[in-house]
């Protein structure tokens, strides 16, 4: 009989897992992971993750298998929110999320569960894996969930054959519905939970607040460009390759003070990510502004005015040679070759055309329609079909 140990979250879709899993007659043991506890940037008095493993206790009686808890928030705190600091710091826009599964669930809690006795780990992600063999070995895809507003393969996008070989995903056959009604039907305290909204780890938290912990706040300036600026109608060089193309058009436009007028102030540049909105407080524009551009060395903030401004797109992106992740690594391009795709840029972004270019510069990903709010630090996932190949950090 072989073990399952499954990663209960005390939300919905873990326990309906679970519950499958059993089912299917694997023996299963239920492990809440304890990833993260600070009251002092908690936005109410709640605490979510006694509430959660409080939560994840009572369905593990409740389906009769063993559970406990472990505390992972010393190598949380190291990978993750160590991490997340130091990208912000940077002028970055991490994913935590992506990290917290190749780092986190994926790796320190399988390890846990293989010490365990556990032949794989489950979790209530929506996707799916398949197998195939390739040179007659076994290869594993991942692949999208069923339901299509609910697929999170993206989160899964860091994952390493390893890591996939001892993985199971009971609920990726299931629309969210039909998850919550097997939940109602087995009288599930969690049938009814919301969602968990917000990072993987911070929970209730306000990101802001959670940043001001360990980034100084230092006043600054925030700019706007107008649509108008020069800048955006500068003739294409003549390029010698097309490896010089790709690098001028995955190069961001740089900005200084005396392309845009003042319009406000803000408390730091490394609080802000490009494509935000709110939290500028400044009025009076026409149409709402977006962030273009920021700068931590000179602690400015260029924005525009409305979702189209010309200063939120771009067509190309490049992925770092040392940052290209092929989940399929008999698919990865060598230097020279190109592949068509679907990709995607952020979590719930409808996949778009694109073509992989790789070089020994690195990965270009050339869109076929410009893409808004390109986000340096964050994932670029890629697909052929509905399996999710590979992936990269946004340079």
């Amino acid at each position: 009989m072989k073990r399952v140990v499954v990663g209960l979250s005390g939300g919905v879709d873990s326990s309906v897992a679970a519950y499958l899993l059993k089912e299917q007659g694997y023996e299963v043991i239920g492990l809440f992971m304890k990833n993260w506890h600070d009251d002092s940037v908690t936005i109410s008095n709640e605490c979510p993750w006694l509430e959660d493993s409080n939560d994840a206790l009572l369905v593990a009686e409740k389906l009769g298998i063993p559970f406990q808890t472990v505390d992972l928030s010393e190598q949380y705190k190291e990978k993750i929110v160590d991490y997340m600091f130091k990208e912000y710091e940077q002028g970055r826009t991490p994913n935590p999320d992506v990290l917290c599964n190749r780092e986190i669930k994926f790796d320190v809690f399988m390890k846990i569960a293989l010490s365990l006795g556990a032949d794989y780990v489950a979790t209530g992600h929506y996707c799916r894996k398949g197998e195939i063999k390739v040179d007659g070995k076994p290869v594993y895809q991942l692949l999208a969930g069923k339901d299509g507003n609910k697929d999170q393969s993206y989160f899964l996008c860091q994952l390493s054959q390893e890591q996939l070989a001892k993985s199971l995903f009971p609920i990726g056959e299931l629309t969210k519905p039909e998850v919550r009604d097997i939940a109602a039907k087995l009288d599930l305290v969690t049938a009814e939970k919301k969602d968990s909204q917000g990072l993987c780890f911070i929970g209730k938290v306000r990101l802001p607040d959670f940043l001001q912990q360990q980034l100084q706040p230092k006043e600054g300036l925030i700019y706007e460009i107008d649509v108008d600026n020069s800048k955006y109608n500068q003739e294409q060089p003549d390029f010698n390759s097309l490896e010089e193309k790709l690098i001028f058009e995955s190069t961001s436009i740089s900005y200084s003070p005396e392309n845009g007028k003042v319009v406000g102030k803000h408390q730091g540049a490394h609080y802000f990510t490009i494509g935000q909105r709110k939290g500028l407080n400044v009025g009076g524009t026409k149409e709402a502004l977006f962030i273009i551009a920021t700068d931590v060395k000179s602690n400015a903030i260029y924005t525009g005015q409305g979702a189209n401004h010309p200063g939120l797109f771009k067509k190309t992106l490049k992925v770092q040679p040392s940052e290209i992740h092929w989940i399929r690594k008999d698919l990865a391009l060598k230097n020279g070759e190109t592949m068509q795709v679907m990709a995607r840029i952020r979590y719930r972004q409808a996949l778009q055309k694109a073509t992989l270019y790789q070089f020994k510069s690195g990965l270009y990903v050339s869109f076929d329609e410009p893409q808004s709010a390109i986000t340096e630090g964050q994932f670029v996932a890629w697909n052929i079909d509905d399996e999710l190949v590979g992936s990269g950090v946004i340079s």
